[in-house]
C-alpha cells in the first residue's frame, strides 16, 4: 500500500490488505527457531526468516503463462529476505492476482493466501522499511504497505508502467525486476477492476476472512499463480 497523500489519490494509493495499527518491528536480535509444524503457519521461524542470496530469480507459473522476477537484495534487503522466504516455502503457491489497477496508477497485486488460517498469521507479520534506492519504473516489483512505518508483509505489485511519478515520492523501494514474462502480467483479467472502496473488485476483507473460496465464487475469472520456485541464486 502506499503512504497516502490526500483524496482521492489516497484511494489509488491504498495497496496493502489490512487497516489494522501493527505492532513495533523488533530493531534488535530476535530468537528464530525452526517450524514445529507448516512454516507457513510460524511467520517467526527460522524457515520463513531466511537471509537471501544477493541475486536470484524467482520463477511464478501462472494461468496465463510464465514470468520470472530477479531480486537484488542491495536494493532493498529487508524487502528481498521477506520475498526469497515466502517464495521458498511456497507461500505463493495458488494465490489470486487480486487487485489490477489501470488508471493513474498502474499495478498488478498479489500475496494474500487462500487459507484463512495461514492469512491471519501474516496480517501482522510486518518488516522493517528499506530506503527508497531503485526507481519504480516498469516491471519493478515492491511490497505492498499501509501507509503506516514498518508495515510491510506479504502483499506484492508489479508496475504495469512507469509510476515513479506516484510511487518514488511516497517512498516504494523496489526489490526486484520481471525480467521475462511481462507480457503474462499484461494479460491477467482485469475486468473486475479495483477492489473497494475504489472498484466493485474483490473485498481485501473479505479474502483475508474467507480465503480463495470467497473469490472462486465471487470472481471467478480472477487469474491465479500455480507455482512459484527459486530457480536461481
Amino acid at each position: 500500500m502506499s503512504r497516502v497523500l490526500c483524496l482521492p489519490l489516497a484511494l489509488l494509493l491504498a495497496l496493502a490488505a489490512c487497516e489494522k495499527e501493527l505492532p513495533p518491528v523488533p530493531t534488535g536480535p530476535v530468537e528464530r527457531k525452526p517450524a514445529h509444524g507448516d512454516p507457513l503457519l510460524e511467520p517467526d521461524c527460522l524457515e520463513m526468516n531466511q537471509t537471501a542470496p544477493m541475486r536470484f530469480r524467482a520463477s511464478f507459473e501462472t494461468s496465463q503463462g510464465t514470468f520470472v522476477v530477479e531480486v537484488h537484495r542491495d536494493w532493498a534487503p529487508h524487502g528481498a529476505d521477506r520475498f526469497y522466504s515466502l517464495v521458498k516455502n511456497g507461500f505463493y503457491d495458488n494465490n489470486r492476482f487480486f487487485r489490477i489497477v489501470k488508471t493513474q496508477l498502474r499495478v498488478v497485486q498479489w500475496g494474500m493466501h487462500g487459507s484463512p488460517r495461514i492469512s491471519e498469521k501474516w496480517q501482522q507479520a510486518s518488516i522493517r522499511d528499506d530506503p527508497r534506492i531503485q526507481r519504480n519504473v516498469k516491471g519493478t516489483v515492491c511490497f505492498a504497505a499501509s501507509g503506516q512505518p514498518n508495515s510491510r508483509t506479504t502483499q506484492v505489485f508489479v508496475s504495469l508502467k512507469d509510476n515513479r511519478e506516484i510511487l518514488d515520492k511516497q517512498g516504494f523501494a523496489p526489490f526486484g525486476q520481471v525480467v521475462e514474462g511481462m507480457d503474462v502480467l499484461e494479460r491477467l483479467y482485469d475486468g473486475y477492476g479495483d477492489g473497494p472502496p475504489g472498484g466493485q473488485g474483490p473485498s481485501q476483507q473479505r479474502l483475508a476472512r474467507e480465503g480463495n473460496a470467497y473469490l472462486a465464487e465471487s470472481f471467478p475469472r480472477l487469474d491465479y499463480i500455480v507455482k512459484a520456485e527459486i530457480v536461481g541464486e
